[in-house]
């Protein structure tokens, strides 16, 4: 059990039979009352935002998740395909929308980390940075460089992000999966 105080970021609490991972908590007190955590969290099974906050009487017990590899396979009609690495006949499914922003930036066969609540697959953990190879870039456009130009790129996996304009068809550019951004240009083409 967790006191109120312990209820902090990247912690995954149980509410209400559903797993939650704190985002942000913020202890604090209003004149002569009594501290209060006030907390965003994040279900992760849902993955709706909510805002609460727990007194200090309460306490909370944490989620029982446990993680596994997993390699994803592919994605067709609203599902995504997962296989255990040891054993490619073990298959699972988990729903194309709740793991749609991991996906974009996860090529086939690739091995992920599975995250399992009460043994049922419930998302995924990917990679903060990873590598990814542009497909369709359009050419660079002269003109007012001054405030850093940049240009949408189609990478491998169909995703599309903004980079400077001196990224060409084929680079090979690392990518930040938190925030979906281009990091640096890891290989140039030979184009």
């Amino acid at each position: 059990m967790l006191n109120y105080n312990e209820i902090v970021p990247k912690k995954i609490v149980d509410l209400d039979g559903e797993p939650f991972e704190v985002l942000s908590s913020h202890v604090f007190r209003k004149q002569q009352r009594k501290p209060v955590n006030q907390t965003k969290l994040k279900s992760l099974i849902t993955g709706k935002v909510v805002e609460r906050s727990f007194h200090q009487s309460e306490k909370v017990s944490e989620a029982d998740v446990s993680s596994r590899e997993a390699k994803y396979l592919y994605s067709n009609k609203g599902e995504s395909w997962f296989c255990d690495p040891e054993n490619p006949k073990d298959r699972f499914t988990l729903p194309y929308d709740s793991i749609a922003q991991e996906l974009r930036f996860l090529k086939e066969n690739s091995t992920v980390t599975l995250r399992l609540y009460s043994g049922d697959p419930i998302g995924l953990e990917i990679p903060i940075k990873v590598e990814l190879r542009v497909t369709d870039a359009p050419p660079a456009v002269k003109g007012n460089t001054a405030q850093g130009a940049t240009k949408q790129v189609t990478l491998e996996t169909g995703a599309t992000i903004s980079v400077p304009i001196f990224i060409g068809e084929g680079d090979v550019l690392r990518i930040n999966t938190d925030t979906g951004e281009y990091a640096e240009r890891v290989d140039k083409s030979t184009g």
